[in-house]
């Protein structure tokens, strides 16, 4: 009887929320105190909703499950919305900084997967990107690569944006080859006629 009850808990949990949450990491620290130690957990979670929207958070408390809640809650308040390309990768490469900690990230033609490691890939995972290529360089510490991770996520511009603030249609961003060659195209006709 107590398993039907469990899962009757659960799914509406599941079903209202839609959320993806990935736990990136739990750090164990311990308080001297003339008893002894008091131990404590720092929680780091990823929240994305796996179309685009994405954020990190970070909770502290005296047990690891009150510290997910309070970094989840925190992420959830700090989501973002991050343009995809075909909502599987990112427009362009990404270059992203914080502190010691530096990320690459390339875009990838479909099939390739995520390729990244660590706090990157979830993030990845949690926005819904399907085809990526990323590396960190310098540190390894979770902190500083997603913060490095996200830098670069919002230095990503879709054509749509550069466009817009260009006063240009998508069309003359994107593909300046073909516009270039209906120019000479034209200008063959008229030297005919």
């Amino acid at each position: 009887m107590s398993r039907p009850e469990r899962n009757e808990k659960k799914a509406p949990r599941e079903e209202g929320s839609d959320l993806i949450d990935k736990l990136v990491s739990i750090n164990r620290v311990a308080k001297v105190v003339k008893g002894g130690r008091r131990f404590g957990f720092a929680a780091l979670v990823v929240v994305g909703d796996g179309k685009g929207r994405v954020g990190y958070g970070s909770g502290k408390a005296k047990e690891v499950s009150d510290a997910m809640r309070k970094a989840t809650e925190d992420a959830k308040k700090s989501m973002r919305r991050i343009p995809l390309r075909e909502g599987r990768t990112v427009h362009h490469d990404l270059y992203g900084r914080f502190g010691a900690g530096k990320v690459i990230i390339r875009t990838a033609p479909v099939g390739t997967g995520i390729i990244a490691g660590g706090p990157m890939r979830a993030v990845f995972e949690a926005l819904g990107v399907q085809d990526v290529v990323a590396k960190s360089v310098g540190t390894s510490n979770p902190h500083n690569m997603l913060k490095a991770t996200f830098d670069a996520l919002e230095g990503m511009k879709s054509p749509r944006a550069v466009a817009a603030k260009r006063g240009k249609s998508v069309g003359e961003i994107v593909d300046r080859r073909e516009g270039k060659a209906s120019d000479s195209v034209k200008n063959e006709k008229s030297d005919k006629e």
